[in-house]
């Protein structure tokens, strides 16, 4: 359907061996998604997301909003598996750089993902310090949205910058509908992460508009019929 490889996102153990490998092409996490799904041991979850992912690249965040804390926790999270790919905020939450933290992984050779991106901006900060690396950079096209700025025309500006001044990859983030596969196609990111939910409408890209037209009436008539209404 599109070049644009699929990650899942914050799927449970379950949905994650249920999981088509020729359709999902690796996995993220955040801790608000574990904090959703209940999880109370953060590093003790992490562990049984990799036993059930096989070989797949996952990305896993760390916690901190210090330097040495997130360094520290990034070499923890990067010794669990070959196929961890660490998650660094763009910032820390006083709004300064993480470029120093993110800096000292590439020199450990820990494979990242810088998540939270909004501008090109923060961007050109960041990327001569990933220099080579294969590091994913993941822009928050959905939420670029929610400010009522064109995310489609803001990431593809990010996208040429990090294509022809690096290795890294460009990610669609936080998307918000299921359409949202082609907008990151049309913008020339190389991967998307979505959620279960989300994943589970790639199908109807196969039918026609008046066939899901037809769906709903009928799911109207049957809510209705099921709940014994009367007017």
């Amino acid at each position: 359907m599109s070049e644009v490889s699929i990650y899942l996102d914050g799927p449970s153990l379950e949905e994650i061996s249920e999981v088509d490998s020729n359709l999902i092409k690796g996995f993220t996490f955040n801790p608000t998604l574990f904090r959703n799904a209940e999880i109370q041991d953060y590093l003790g979850h992490c562990r049984k997301i990799l036993k059930v992912c096989g070989a797949l690249p996952v990305s896993l965040e760390v916690i901190a909003d210090d330097r040495e804390g997130m360094i520290r926790q990034a070499r923890i999270l990067a010794d669990l598996g070959s196929n961890v790919i660490v998650k660094i905020p763009i910032t820390f939450t006083n709004g300064e750089s993480t470029r120093e933290v993110i800096e000292t992984l590439v020199a450990d050779g820990i494979t990242l993902n810088i998540t939270a991106v909004f501008t090109l901006s923060q961007v050109k900060v960041i990327l001569p310090t990933l220099g080579q690396s294969r590091a994913i950079i993941s822009v928050f096209a959905g939420r670029i949205f929610d400010l009522g700025i064109d995310a489609v025309e803001s990431t593809r500006a990010i996208v040429n910058w990090v294509h022809s001044e690096s290795n890294c990859f460009v990610l669609w983030a936080s998307p918000r509908m299921v359409y949202d596969v082609k907008n990151a196609s049309s913008s020339g990111c190389d991967i998307i992460t979505m959620v279960p939910s989300l994943i589970r409408k790639l199908n109807l890209f196969n039918k026609s508009p008046e066939e899901y037209s037809l769906e709903t009436v009928k799911m109207f008539y049957s809510d209705a019929v099921a709940s014994r209404y009367k007017l």
